[in-house]
């Protein structure tokens, strides 16, 4: 028996809207993010293609290690390169920091195994301390490397994403404010 995979046909899918809220939050917050997994480089190109039309090109994406298996020097985001550092002292665990020409910008990262009623109520502004978001950190942290490797690209069907709420800030990625 012959078996013929046509690889294009996946390649032309659209990908998934980036689950982006970005209103000012308390602890000097721009913003939210809710990334569907733990690879970087899957993840960061549409983010900061994302973020790119509100806040300009991002020139550089700064990440703790402690939450990302593997972190890529680089990614590759419209046609260009964005460098990836990383820090353990000067950066939280739970965010993200993007610079571009006119400064950085701080985005809390919503852990990808919150379910989509509690990231839709952080993203709503109820609670952006919620304790799930420590506990779901924690159980992705006592699972091994190898585990999450397995398991973060996922061929299930992605969460839902929350719903924009207009009036707190949220849009849909590719949405001007």
């Amino acid at each position: 028996m012959t078996v013929t995979i046509d690889r294009t046909a996946s390649s032309r899918r659209a990908p998934p809207a980036v689950r982006l809220c970005l209103t000012p939050a308390p602890g000097g917050l721009d913003g939210m993010w809710w990334p569907r997994s733990r690879a970087l480089t899957r993840e960061l190109p549409p983010l900061t293609a994302a973020l790119g039309d509100f806040w300009g090109r991002i020139t550089r994406v700064m990440v703790n290690p402690d939450h990302w298996p593997v972190i890529p020097r680089w990614v590759s985001s419209a046609g260009r390169t964005v460098p990836v550092g990383w820090s353990t002292e000067e950066q939280d665990p739970h965010r993200l920091t993007l610079f571009f020409a006119g400064g950085r910008r701080n985005v809390l990262v919503i852990p990808p195994e919150t379910s989509a009623s509690a990231a839709a109520r952080l993203m709503a502004g109820d609670g952006a301390e919620a304790p799930g978001r420590e506990e779901a950190a924690d159980r992705a942290d006592a699972r091994s490397r190898e585990e999450a490797w397995e398991t973060d690209g996922g061929a299930g069907p992605p969460s839902s994403p929350p719903r924009p709420i207009g009036s707190t800030g949220c849009v849909p990625a590719g949405q001007r404010r």
